[in-house]
C-alpha cells in the first residue's frame, strides 16, 4: 500500500475549493485542512505539518500574491515541502520566486485555464510529491523570454533609478527626480547592482556596467 499524501489546500473559492477536495480525495490523496486565505494556509500548515500544499496565487485579502508569498514562506521554513500553486494568470516573475525557494525541487506551478485533465493534475502533483518539479509549458516560455532580459528582474521604481543613472545623474539628483530620499535611491542602486550580478571591483565601474546593460537591453533606445 502507498502511503497516505496529506495536503492543505489553499482556494478562496467556496465552489473550487469544495470541489479540488472533492477530486483529491477521489485519487488517494488525504486533505488535512482546506482555508480561504494565506495566513490560515500558514496556520494550517504549522498544525497539520502535511507532505504537500496546493494554492491560489491571489488570496485575501488584496487578491495580489498573498498565496505565493506564504508558500514562500512555507519553503523556506520547509525546504522539503511540497508545493503546487494554481494560477489564474502567466506571471513568470512568481514561478521563478518559486522555483528559487527550497532546493528547487518539489514544486509545481501550474495555470488553472489549461488543467483539462484531472487524473493528469493528480500525477502531477504525486510527480512533484515524490521530487518533481513540474511548470506550465506556456510559464517556461515567458521565464526563458525574460532571462534574455537582463532588466528583467528590476521592479518599476528600479527601472526608473536606472534610467536616469543613464542620464549621468547623481543619486542626489534622481532623488529629486523621483521626490524620494537620497538613501532610498541609495538602497535602490544597490539592489540594481545586486540583481545585475555586479559584484565590487577594483578596476570597473558598476555603474557604467548597469548602464550597459540597461542600453544593450533596447529600454533606453528608440526607433523611428
Amino acid at each position: 500500500m502507498s502511503p497516505v499524501t496529506r495536503v492543505v489546500l489553499a482556494e478562496d473559492g467556496v465552489l473550487l475549493r469544495e470541489g479540488l477536495v472533492g477530486l483529491l480525495d477521489r485519487f488517494g490523496f488525504t486533505v488535512a485542512a482546506a482555508v480561504g486565505d494565506a495566513d490560515a494556509l500558514v496556520a494550517a500548515v504549522g498544525e497539520q505539518q502535511p507532505d504537500l500544499v496546493v494554492t491560489d496565487v491571489r488570496m485575501p485579502p488584496d487578491f495580489t500574491d498573498e498565496g505565493l508569498r506564504a508558500a514562500v514562506r512555507l519553503r523556506h521554513d520547509r525546504p522539503e515541502l511540497a508545493v503546487v500553486v494554481l494560477s489564474q494568470y502567466v506571471r513568470p516573475g512568481y514561478a521563478a520566486e518559486l522555483l528559487d525557494s527550497g532546493d528547487g525541487q518539489r514544486v509545481g506551478y501550474l495555470l488553472k485555464d489549461r488543467v483539462v485533465d484531472v487524473a493528469e493534475f493528480a500525477a502531477v502533483l504525486h510527480q512533484v510529491v515524490a521530487g518533481g518539479t513540474v511548470v506550465d509549458p506556456e510559464v517556461v516560455r515567458h521565464l526563458l523570454r525574460r532571462r534574455r532580459d537582463p532588466l528583467a528582474r528590476l521592479s518599476v521604481r528600479e527601472r526608473d533609478v536606472l534610467a536616469l543613472i543613464a542620464e549621468g545623474r547623481s543619486n542626489a539628483s534622481i532623488a529629486r527626480a523621483l521626490v524620494v530620499s537620497e538613501a532610498a535611491v541609495g538602497k535602490h542602486v544597490g539592489s540594481i547592482l545586486a540583481k545585475l550580478d555586479l559584484p565590487p571591483t577594483e578596476d570597473t565601474n558598476r555603474r557604467v556596467l548597469a548602464v550597459l546593460a540597461y542600453l544593450g537591453s533596447g529600454v533606453g533606445s528608440s526607433t523611428d
